[in-house]
């Protein structure tokens, strides 16, 4: 297609661009532009008010132009009329810096100079839900172990089919789908690719399911635990390094424990060192730590992690190396942004290689049953602010992800715990009114 939105609106019968982009708090902005006017965008970009969305902006800044990336359109399968394309923010005629999609691809970079590519994969976990979100959308979907259950997912068939259809039509190689282990919950997964693309690919995921159950008079939700009692949202992550051939995984060496290399370790190792920081990207809400430290659900496991522990194939740690050459991180939910997920990822793997940061002991126990017999491994936060804090004081992680971005996110994210904390609640009144 090269670089010209204008000539695929006309091969593709293109009527409106939807140029898109995602904001700190994974809100999805976008401006639908008719195929006429799109040369100009693509130049100038569309303009938006970024104080009007989650950025750390005000009233009185300049336009912020979003600028569409003709590499990621995508002409939607249900609504061919519409393509939606990703959007680099500027101001001024320079980067916003803390808008999420720029500050993933500054660090790609910083890593093609290593002469590292990072490829990754999702695993985006989604409730089909009632319109007003109280209920699951299937009164028959009550199994006390409904993973993988062949009635439940084929009561859907019309909404997960309709997906992977749209999916294999944009070649994005999906290769299965199910019935996770909460009722109403499903996962489908494709094959994984350059961090740019799948962050690209992710946001648009999200947004095509939440738009395709609509059209079957359903909801969909990523909220990390929208139920209590059953099994969250969780969004794993399946990361691997290349060299810039792209065809040699440098992480793969059969002649190191697990197939992992040394390399391999070392970004291993920052993903350890700056887990507890982290999380404050990849579990981003209030409601994300009701996921990772929740009792045991009615399946029998939360498959969430809560101490910072990694392993072979096993799926009770937070981080598991299910074959050579990548690994698994288990820590993200439903509600991570896109672009920080992967830009967390890559800030903590390359401080690791560049400090040869060791990962730590190697646990192989069940850590639902035996986590209590380790003692030398950090805790996850308990809550949102604890992971705030732990953020602030990642000094090098912060500045990994860039000084204007960290400041934009803790400033913003601080003000949501702060509201959250302000909201006056039932358990307050049924624990503390006869008091």
């Amino acid at each position: 297609m090269g670089n010209d939105l204008a000539a695929f609106a006309k091969e593709n019968g293109v009527k409106y661009f939807m140029i898109s982009y995602t904001d700190l708090f994974s809100g999805q902005r976008a401006k639908l532009v008719p195929a006429q006017a799109i040369a100009d965008m693509e130049k100038d970009g569309a303009g938006f008010a970024g104080f009007a969305t989650w950025l750390d902006l005000t009233p009185a800044h300049p336009d912020m132009l979003a600028v569409p990336d003709p590499a990621s359109v995508i002409q939607l399968p249900w609504k061919k009329d519409v393509a939606w394309v990703a959007a680099n923010c500027i101001m001024d005629d320079k980067e916003v810096n803390q808008a999420p999609r720029n500050t993933l691809k500054r660090l790609i970079d910083e890593a093609a100079r290593d002469g590292m590519h990072v490829k990754t994969g999702v695993e985006a976990e989604f409730f089909l839900i009632s319109p007003d979100g109280k209920a699951i959308s299937d009164e028959y979907d009550t199994a006390s172990k409904p993973c993988y259950d062949q009635q439940a997912v084929m009561r859907r068939y019309d909404v997960i089919a309709e997906i992977c259809d749209h999916m294999l039509a944009l070649g994005w190689g999906p290769y299965q789908n199910d019935h996770e282990d909460a009722n109403g919950q499903f996962e489908m997964n494709w094959t994984f690719d350059h961090a740019l693309a799948t962050a690209d690919k992710h946001s648009f995921f999200k947004f095509m399911v939440k738009s395709i159950a609509e059209k079957h008079g359903l909801r969909a939700t990523f909220m990390p635990k929208p139920f209590q009692g059953l099994t969250g949202n969780g969004c794993h992550a399946h990361i691997s390094v290349w060299d810039e051939t792209g065809k040699t995984n440098v992480f793969a060496d059969n002649s190191e424990e697990l197939g992992l290399s040394a390399k391999g370790r070392n970004f291993l190792g920052g993903i350890m060192k700056h887990a507890s920081a982290l999380a404050a990207i990849t579990n981003p809400t209030v409601n994300s730590y009701k996921r990772i430290n929740a009792p045991r659900t009615i399946s029998g496991a939360t498959w969430a992690p809560n101490t910072v522990t990694w392993t072979g194939n096993n799926r009770t740690h937070m981080v598991r190396v299910p074959g050579p050459g990548r690994f698994e991180l288990r820590l993200p939910d439903g509600a991570a942004n896109p672009y920080l997920l992967q830009a967390v990822i890559i800030a903590a793997g390359l401080d690791g290689i560049r400090s040869k940061a060791d990962p730590g002991k190697r646990y192989d126990i069940d850590m639902y049953q035996l986590g209590h017999t380790v003692t030398d491994a950090p805790k996850l936060p308990l809550n949102l602010l604890d992971a705030l804090r732990e953020f602030d004081k990642d000094k090098s992680l912060k500045a990994a992800l860039g000084e204007e971005f960290s400041s934009a996110y803790l400033k913003l994210k601080q003000q949501e715990w702060n509201s959250y904390a302000s909201h006056f609640t039932q358990w307050e009144r049924d624990h503390t009114l006869d008091i």
